[in-house]
């Protein structure tokens, strides 16, 4: 993977957070063979240089929720309005302008049905020059959530990767309840998932060793999972692209295994809709966006056909930051 302004100890340190965003900087110092004020000064730097954010994200079919994709086709004039509005929704997590400015990509994350058809049934369908709503059920994950783009630049070794692996996951097979005291210390960490105990004690109200207790759970079941936000651009990826294939159902896992495959790839999953299959994808120019759908896409069997737009900007990757 080729970086603007960072070398290999850089890439080290985002392959390492992405692993474990919460790792204590000594423990990456350890693996990485540097000291503690080195990962430090790295880490404040990429904060500055890439806008690096470490967040806490809820994986919302631990909780027996659904996550919902919208295409809405909008006049020009109104798509930067409407996507600004739907980036300050807390239950979005991803909003962007695609399609030459005429229409928005938001992934939403309702908390109950009737959030979700209040904002589908009756806000956007009274939204003015909003033309047409398209809503897809994200049915399975191909690549994304815990599995950041940062996995994949191959920074790390094998060993350094291993021994900065958080414990696996064991989500079991039953919904969880989440209790008042989890949403606020899910709800703090949304904000800053490398907020310290004495942080999150004082949000939650909880003691330190209850805090380490919700925090340890929620992690170890797949509730709460840590991600990555940084500018894409310092990689040399100035093309995004959004991807909606029409595939066979006989082809589904085989080529939802092979998008996650792709270095390109940073998310892809099933969905409801005539397009099943959706691909977010990262590229250093349109040229080599045009090799990847003819070399890669197109050696894909059960791909009947596939729609690709731009998108002319990220209004809100895991959080809204105004003014970016």
């Amino acid at each position: 993977m080729q970086s603007q302004a960072l070398d290999p100890l850089d890439l080290k340190l985002l392959q390492a957070l992405q692993l474990d965003g919460r790792a204590p900087f000594n423990r990456i110092a350890d693996v990485l063979g540097v000291s503690d004020q080195t990962v430090a000064r790295r880490f404040r730097r990429l904060r500055s240089v890439l806008h690096l954010r470490v967040l806490g994200m809820t994986d919302e079919s631990r909780l027996g929720r659904s996550t919902w994709l919208l295409r809405l086709s909008c006049t020009p004039d109104t798509a930067e309005q409407l996507a600004n509005a739907l980036a300050l929704r807390p239950d979005t997590s991803y909003v962007g302008v695609i399609s030459g400015g005429t229409e928005v990509m938001c992934a939403m994350k309702p908390a109950t049905r009737q959030a979700r058809d209040e904002l589908l049934l009756d806000r956007l369908q009274r939204t003015p020059r909003v033309t047409s709503v398209s809503a897809h059920c994200l049915l399975h994950r191909f690549y994304g959530g815990p599995l950041g783009w940062l996995s994949k630049i191959n920074a790390l070794s094998p060993d350094e990767r291993a021994a900065l692996s958080p414990p696996p996951v064991d989500p079991g097979t039953d919904p969880v309840v989440l209790e008042a005291t989890d949403e606020a210390l899910l709800a703090a960490l949304a904000r800053d998932g490398r907020a310290s105990l004495t942080e999150l004690q004082g949000s939650t109200g909880l003691s330190e060793s209850a805090v380490r207790r919700r925090l340890d759970r929620l992690r170890s079941t797949g509730i709460l999972y840590l991600n990555v936000q940084f500018d894409h651009e310092h990689f040399g990826n100035d093309v995004i692209a959004m991807h909606w294939f029409t595939v066979v159902p006989a082809a589904l896992a085989d080529v939802g295994r092979a998008l996650a495959s792709h270095p390109e790839v940073r998310f892809a999953a099933a969905t409801t809709g005539r397009a099943n299959v959706v691909a977010a994808t990262l590229h250093p120019g349109t040229g080599d966006l045009c090799t990847y759908l003819s070399d890669k896409i197109g050696a894909l069997e059960g791909v009947n056909s596939v729609e690709t737009a731009l998108t002319l900007r990220e209004v809100k990757q895991l959080a809204y930051e105004p003014g970016r």
